[in-house]
């Protein structure tokens, strides 16, 4: 039997369209058929990476004596990779789903628990509701506690979903026949609707400073620049709501293509560029409100966001640079 009928034979075994096979090697489908019908000859690289994915020998699949595949314990590929079904896939986008929910409205209950305090304050600063400030204070406090103790609960939640979405998250898997190209499908359909929203969010959070900036340069009144931060409390809250749900579809059809089997540098650096960010943008988030909030200068705590995305940008090219020292 010939290369060609090798490769063939064997991604059949596999349950695996040429287009699945073509992804692994980072090739094209185009060449994936050449092999398979003898006009082309992969190279000595991408020989060395089939059989690292077929779990042969180098000699199996170049000596055409090599034939037997039923009783050749060589050429079957025996591995603890877990194959993901459809349903299995769907399910998986439908529990991302239900934690980002849940995720956003805890996030948003924490970014709005301080509302009523400022609401309270600005209104003990005009005795509009004939409340001290002291007693705005503590309601203020009391709504703060209350809200997050809420928010916690949502965030508590979350756990329930854990061991379904598990298989994904954090085991080696491999998608079965078909399921790859219904959610490239899918993930391509919705990639307008996520750049459109995603630059929505991004758009109200440059501009949600904007109000309290100007409030703050043309009004001395404190009670003014409290329900300005309230207002851009609420337009970071609604740039968040417009982002999540998307963003948690957008990022659940790329973690089901990302092919955990073979670990790519590609792979590789999506994972790492991930984890960085899931602490950073929060920890980002958490400076630009305690500094903001600290000095009430509006005005230049904004250029947290220019700087923090280069720094971002300048940290994930720092981790690739010690990666590659490593190897």
């Amino acid at each position: 039997m010939i290369l060609a009928d090798k490769i063939a034979k064997l991604r059949k075994q596999l349950g695996w369209s040429q287009e699945e096979l073509a992804e692994k090697l980072d090739v094209s489908r185009q060449s994936v058929s050449k092999w398979e019908s003898a006009n082309s000859i992969p190279d000595l690289n991408r020989i060395i990476m089939l059989a690292d994915i077929f779990d042969v020998t180098t000699d199996f699949l170049l000596k055409d004596e090599n034939e037997t595949f039923e009783n050749n314990t060589q050429t079957t590929k025996e591995s603890d990779t877990i194959q993901v079904s459809l349903d299995q896939a769907t399910k998986y986008v439908e529990n991302k789903l239900a934690v980002s929910s849940l995720n956003t409205k805890g996030i948003m209950l924490c970014i709005c628990s301080v509302v009523p305090l400022f609401f309270f304050m600005a209104m003990a600063e005009t005795n509009r509701l004939n409340i001290t400030e002291d007693i705005a204070g503590a309601l203020g406090v009391v709504s703060i506690l209350v809200m997050v103790s809420i928010a916690i609960h949502f965030f508590i939640k979350t756990n329930q979903f854990e061991t379904q979405t598990s298989i994904i998250d954090d085991e080696k898997f491999e998608l079965e026949y078909g399921v790859h190209s219904i959610f490239t499908d899918k993930l391509h359909k919705i990639k307008p609707t996520y750049n459109t929203r995603l630059s929505m969010s991004i758009f109200m959070f440059i501009i949600s400073f904007v109000p309290v900036m100007v409030i703050s340069m043309f009004f001395d009144g404190s009670d003014m620049v409290m329900l300005m931060l309230i207002l851009m409390l609420f337009i970071i809250s609604g740039g968040i709501y417009i982002i999540s749900p998307i963003s948690a579809e957008h990022d659940a059809y790329n973690a089901i293509l990302l092919d955990h089997s073979i670990d790519t540098v590609k792979n590789k650096r999506a994972r790492r560029a991930e984890k960085l960010a899931s602490f950073y943008w929060p920890l980002l988030t958490a400076i630009y409100l305690g500094w903001s909030l600290w000095t009430m200068d509006w005005d230049i705590t904004w250029i947290v966001w220019p700087v923090g995305a280069v720094l971002f940008t300048a940290l994930v090219g720092l981790m690739e640079l010690f990666e590659k020292d490593d190897c």
